[in-house]
């Protein structure tokens, strides 16, 4: 039976670590990007926000993160820093994945946390259509006030995480396959 291809790519989607050059082209990072802005978005506040990072600004903010986790957690050992300064080096395309978050009454700010989370999640199933590599990667210094301020966010911008891009190394992983029966079940009254 012939398997319609959005169904197939979002079966077989799995994260991936290990990526190269060359980053998506410019046709693709369209595509890619489209895919984000048809995320679910109650009351049309599009509160997404990608910044793309890559060459040597990869280098620049990586240095900002390991300054950052050093004074928010305290010294690192040599290893420990080029560790954290490097992290952004593991892709050619990092986007840093903000939240413009707005007061609205009716859409608290998790509802539009959770729509650039949904709008990250389109451009990792776009990015897997398309042959590439993506991984959503966070930390715990990605949540901290000072590393926003170190990166030049605007106060009302908060930041969600990093997607790597890029071209897989080796072939992807398998996807498990998980049964849906140990995940969904009929509501009953109690």
């Amino acid at each position: 039976m012939h398997q319609n291809p959005v169904i197939a790519a979002l079966h077989s989607r799995v994260s991936t670590g290990e990526l190269a050059e060359p980053a998506p082209t410019t046709q693709q990072r369209e595509a890619i990007f489209r895919a984000a802005l048809r995320a679910p978005d109650h009351g049309q506040l599009r509160p997404w926000r990608f910044v793309q990072v890559e060459g040597d600004a990869r280098s620049q903010v990586g240095a900002i993160i390991a300054d950052v986790e050093a004074q928010c957690y305290g010294p690192l050992s040599e290893a420990q820093r080029s560790k954290a300064a490097a992290r952004l080096m593991r892709a050619p395309l990092v986007l840093l994945v903000l939240a413009k978050v707005k007061g609205h009454p009716k859409v608290p700010p998790i509802e539009q946390q959770l729509s650039v989370a949904c709008a990250v999640q389109n451009m990792l199933l776009a990015a897997h259509a398309l042959g590439l590599g993506a991984m959503w990667r966070t930390g715990l210094v990605t949540f901290e006030p000072l590393l926003a301020e170190r990166l030049g966010l605007a106060a009302d911008e908060q930041l969600l995480g990093f997607l790597y891009l890029g071209t897989p190394k080796g072939e992807p992983k398998a996807a498990p396959v998980l049964d849906p029966g140990e995940y969904f079940r009929r509501w009953e009254q109690p």
